[in-house]
């Protein structure tokens, strides 16, 4: 009797790519590419390819770098598909390289500077936050993180810009298919330097808008308002959405809730709720968390708010909840082409 050939088993639990440890060592190195990355942007390397390939010697020289260390940065992100080399003293820059070009429409380089001088050393407070319950950047500053930014003119104006490089790079399709709810007044509420509120608007110019925000946070959105060709039509606002916004007749929250506690989102749309014109319309861009595992930028999104603030991203029966305590009624949430949603409601 012969003896049954050994076959070979392959487990059904093994998933596709690397094996576990591997995998598990490319997420805990993630930290060194994006301050790699970070390298590249401030040093503004990728505007300086955009022309074509270049000798790292002369790029390393007019970017106040040292040759023989920018080559081997370069050569650590070539595999990640940043840049390309023809040969090791010559690089040119890919696609996926270009968008941290300040010279290149939908620019990431301001988002690369914002999260990498605010975001990167609070995030090593995070365990701290998980014990005590205190958001690490408030641990880590000795000071509330948006408190932090205001303090210093230039941190404002590196967080619009970088805010506004997030819309127009990688979120600014998400506005293509959406039109604002009826009302002749558009207030958009913390909406820094006006780029959405722009965004908003232009395709309607029978509208009316207000930008309302911080005065600190204000001196970039009136040039920016200037840009766009709405002065006419904008009207720049200063004051704190905690005490009072402008009447109006459509408000428009983009990214704000989603950085507070629910008693703190009561009180701004309260302030709101005060405000509004009859028949007023409150239109809040964020993301809704999605249930189960599946991959969702607003879990990721959520590791920001739980180290830099009180908030948290919600999920629909969360935003219901959360608009009903403040006194709105939940009307629709209308999904988009990116992870965000327009989430419309009205006063009770």
């Amino acid at each position: 009797m012969d003896k049954a050939e050994p076959q070979e088993t392959v487990s059904a639990d093994v998933p596709d790519g690397p094996p576990p440890s591997l995998h598990m060592v490319q997420l805990l190195a993630g930290f060194q590419f994006s301050q790699a990355l970070y390298a590249i942007a401030k040093l503004d390397v990728a505007s300086q390819l955009d022309d074509g390939a270049r000798a790292i010697d002369e790029l390393a020289a007019n970017c106040g770098a040292r040759p023989e260390l920018l080559r081997r940065l370069i050569r650590s992100l070539a595999p990640l598909g940043v840049f390309r080399q023809p040969n090791e003293d010559t690089v040119e820059l890919t696609p996926l390289g270009a968008t941290l070009s300040a010279r290149r429409p939908g620019s990431l380089r301001d988002v690369a500077l914002y999260w990498m001088e605010t975001h990167y050393l609070p995030f090593s407070e995070i365990l701290h936050t998980v014990r005590t319950g205190e958001p690490a950047a408030r641990h880590y500053f000795g000071k509330p993180f948006f408190d932090w930014i205001v303090a210093d003119p230039d941190m404002a104006e590196l967080q619009n810009r970088g805010m506004a490089g997030l819309v127009g790079g990688i979120r600014d399709r998400m506005f293509d298919d959406y039109r604002l709810p009826a009302g002749e007044v558009v207030a958009d509420i913390g909406g820094a330097d006006g780029t959405i509120l722009s965004r908003l608007l232009a395709a309607e110019p029978a509208r009316r808008g207000i930008l309302f925000d911080l005065p600190e946070i204000l001196p970039s959105a009136r040039k920016k308002i200037e840009e766009t060709g709405m002065a006419d039509r904008v009207d720049v606002v200063a004051g704190d959405f905690f005490e009072s916004v402008p009447s109006a007749d459509v408000y428009v929250m983009a990214a704000i809730l989603h950085d507070w506690d629910d008693a703190s989102c009561v009180r701004i749309l309260q302030s709101v709720k005060r405000a509004a014109a009859p028949g007023a319309r409150l239109v809040v861009i964020e993301g809704v968390v999605p249930p189960g595992d599946e991959p969702h930028a607003t879990k990721l999104i959520d590791l920001v708010m739980l180290a830099l603030t009180t908030g948290k991203e919600r999920g629909e029966a969360e935003w219901q909840q959360l608009l009903s305590t403040a006194g709105f009624a939940l009307d629709r949430i209308v999904p988009t082409k990116e992870d965000y949603s327009f989430i419309e409601a009205r006063l009770l």
